[in-house]
């Protein structure tokens, strides 16, 4: 249950059933290392709410600072769609005592139960937030003014909350943290990226969010709080807590102190809207793929130890959560009466009083009479602590590192391996094995970092090849071309290397895999140099990690390579698609809250305001040099006679169709030759990059080095699919 807090009047969304699953980096939802399909102890670390089926068995990776991270995921019900309001909220944190620990047992809450006392330190246990913030959070006062329905806590502090009434602990985790966005006190928790299907509320999270804005809270000494746990309530507001003296009415004891906690200091995170996802359906997006989020790592994140999460909600349109009216005013007074809740405006009925006599009331499993009619009533499965309900998963601990000197100014695309042993049913929740991303776009010149890992400890009778209850994965070409395929359009105009219908490798000599060596192509099929010989026809006696390191792109092309031992025809398929362009190219996903995107070494850029798009959408923008938009002109029998000399590369911009609401345009940039900067003569002009039968002039500025024109201004642009931009010397 997420919701917009100002001050303690809370702005809420109602919420419904549905879990989510987080395939890469690989979600833990409470797993260690366990042998069976079930985990161990849902409590473990964190609260997810999720089936006992899902997620992955501990494995760590790195990954680099600037490098792109595709976080991946699957939701149980509708994102992005009519039928409801949806948000995903995606974060990080980072501690030196991060760990997955050696037990599925859930860390202890009291000190003597740990080593040295120091349950922060004790590594049998799986720790993400630390002991000193549960202890504050369980002895917080919790945020009485909010709409609870009929559930009634057993608790007054931030460890009981409408979903969770019991205060079950898990882990170290705050309940109250957990339920709630943006919330209101301190948390180690730095947001990534928000997407809702609401994105009227992005500028509301992008301020709230601790990234850019502090938070406050009651400072109590440390002793005082371990000493006292059970009667000491610590005050959740600044009044309160500068009235408060411990113990009470001593003029000597220990008073409180409204403390400044800074924001985090980062950027806010990005707001944008959610992708379609259908409802009751764990499974891949309109793409074909699983919903992801592409995350360029930023430098502030570089630590040993970190975690990523992601939250999910899905509100109904029952109530109006928004408006500050639903509160605790609206809460059950008397047991079994249901909440105050009005809802007799929305279903035509007259009153509260007829509202609640025809069961139209919000409470647990409420039988309604919609046949005006009181022997005849229909139930509803409703549960008001479910109604409001929040969804997360957690990865693994990782480690974000500082890039070597080669990688910095550079583009680098993280490939891993997503999924776990067994066929569909088996592993369902999690998914089959597959390479994420499945197609990788890049350019000659990027650089791919290549790394998995996986699990010795999955269900020994969980089909797949080699030895039982091991993951392996390796990498190589698959086999030349035998026979057309209907999806030839990705490599027209490259070359092609292997057969995505293939079932058999390429001869490694033979082979050629985005310009790696021989050896590292040995490397990358012998998931060496983990192993030095051994059984490896199945890659029995390899590890589950490998990792190539971060390697330039050389060669240009269309890249099909397969993992032998788990591309299993009919069964499974673990296969994946590089395609590197010789040419600069860039994909960024901008919607009606605007964004940016910029091709290497600033050849051009794009930069969206809010409200010019209408939804979410792709985008792509690549350039070419100059001779070679000239002979695409030559091989598609058209001809350019307009001027002397190209003054810029061309520059392509994907869809080629019109994009804006309305009037609205927006900004584009196309870097100059540096001979041309100056000139006075300089004229854009716009075409088709599909057939360049038709040019037309645009109106344009030079700042610097930089031509700018305004993009689908007055339905100019785009009205009959055309998308190419140059620049010419009259």
């Amino acid at each position: 249950m997420f919701y917009a807090n100002l001050g303690f009047i809370l702005l809420i969304g109602q919420l419904v059933n549905g879990d989510i699953y987080m395939h890469n980096p690989r979600g833990s939802n409470n797993r260690l290392d366990e042998q069976g399909r079930e985990r161990n102890n849902g409590n473990r670390v964190f609260d997810s709410q999720n089936n006992d089926r899902g997620g992955y068995n501990v494995g760590s990776l790195y990954y680099y600072a600037g490098s792109i991270l595709p976080i991946e995921w699957t939701s149980q019900h509708s994102c992005g769609g009519p039928n409801n309001h949806c948000e995903l909220i995606v974060q990080y944190m980072c501690d030196e005592n991060l760990r997955d620990g050696a037990t599925t047992t859930t860390i202890p809450d009291n000190p003597a139960l740990c080593e040295n006392y120091l349950c922060n330190t004790d590594l049998r246990y799986g720790m993400h937030e630390d002991f000193q913030y549960y202890m504050d959070c369980k002895m917080r006062l919790r945020n009485d003014n909010l709409f609870l329905a009929d559930q009634q806590l057993k608790g007054n502090t931030a460890r009981f909350t409408r979903q969770n009434p019991q205060g079950t602990r898990r882990g170290y985790e705050c309940p109250e943290e957990r339920d709630y966005y943006p919330y209101w006190h301190p948390s180690p928790w730095r947001d990534i990226a928000i997407m809702t299907n609401n994105v009227s509320r992005c500028s509301y999270y992008q301020e709230e969010s601790e990234n850019v804005k502090s938070r406050y809270y009651c400072y109590l000494p440390y002793t005082l709080k371990v000493q006292n746990q059970r009667n000491l309530r610590i005050p959740n507001n600044k009044e309160d807590c500068e009235a408060f003296v411990y113990p009470a009415n001593d003029a000597n004891g220990t008073r409180g102190v409204w403390t400044e906690s800074p924001s985090h200091g980062i950027d806010p995170p990005m707001c944008q809207e959610a992708e379609f996802s259908r409802d009751n359906h764990l499974g891949n997006g309109p793409s074909g793929y699983p919903n992801l989020f592409n995350w360029t790592i930023p430098e502030d994140a570089i630590a040993e130890k970190c975690a990523v999460r992601i939250r999910y909600n899905i509100s109904t349109a029952e109530f109006d959560g928004w408006d500050g009216s639903t509160n605790a005013t609206l809460n059950e007074v008397q047991n079994n009466e249901g909440s105050l809740l009005d809802l007799s405006s929305k279903y035509g009925l007259s009153d509260l009083e007829e509202a609640r006599d025809r069961g139209y009331v919000l409470e647990n499993n409420p039988q309604t009479d919609i046949f005006d009619n009181d022997k005849l009533v229909l139930q509803l499965a409703i549960n008001t602590a479910q109604f409001g309900r929040t969804f997360q998963d957690r990865s693994h601990a990782m480690a974000m590192r500082s890039p070597p000197d080669e990688l910095v100014n550079s583009r680098v695309f993280n490939v891993n391996v997503r999924g776990k042993r067994g066929n569909i049913v088996q592993v369902y929740p999690a998914v089959e094995y597959d390479f994420v991303p499945n197609t990788l776009m890049a350019s000659v010149g990027d650089y791919v970092h290549i790394q998995w890992t996986g699990s010795n400890t999955n269900p020994r009778n969980n089909d797949g090849q080699g030895l039982a209850g091991t993951d392996r994965s390796n990498m190589v070409l698959q086999a030349d071309t035998v026979y057309d395929e209907d999806s030839g359009s990705v490599w027209e105009g490259r070359s092609k290397f292997g057969h995505w219908g293939r079932s058999y490798p390429e001869i490694l000599d033979d082979s050629t895999l985005l310009g790696l060596t021989r050896p590292q192509r040995e490397m990358l099929a012998l998931v060496a140099p983990g192993q030095f010989r051994g059984e490896m026809s199945e890659l029995d006696d390899a590890g589950t990690y490998f990792d190539l390191g971060p390697q330039k792109v050389t060669t240009a092309g269309v890249a099909h390579y397969m993992c032998t031992r788990n591309n299993n025809f009919s069964n499974r398929s673990q296969k994946g698609k590089l395609v590197v362009m010789d040419i600069p190219i860039v994909e960024a996903q901008i919607g009606s809250m605007g964004g940016e995107m910029e091709l290497p070494q600033k050849k051009a850029m794009v930069k969206v305001e809010v409200g010019v798009l209408p939804d979410l959408m792709s985008m792509q923008m690549e350039s070419w040099p100059s001779e070679i938009g000239n002979q695409r002109i030559v091989d598609a029998g058209e001809s350019f006679t307009l001027g002397n000399d190209y003054a810029s590369e061309f520059v392509v911009l994907n869809p080629q169709e019109k994009l804006t609401v309305g009037k609205e345009s927006f900004r584009m940039e196309i870097q100059l030759n540096t001979t041309k900067a100056k000139s006075k003569n300089l004229k854009v002009y716009r075409t088709n990059s599909q057939h360049f039968a038709t040019y037309e002039e645009l109106d344009s500025v030079v700042e610097g080095n930089m031509a700018v024109i305004m993009v689908c201004r007055n339905h100019l642009l785009y009205s009959d699919n055309s998308c190419t931009f140059y620049i010419i010397e009259k």
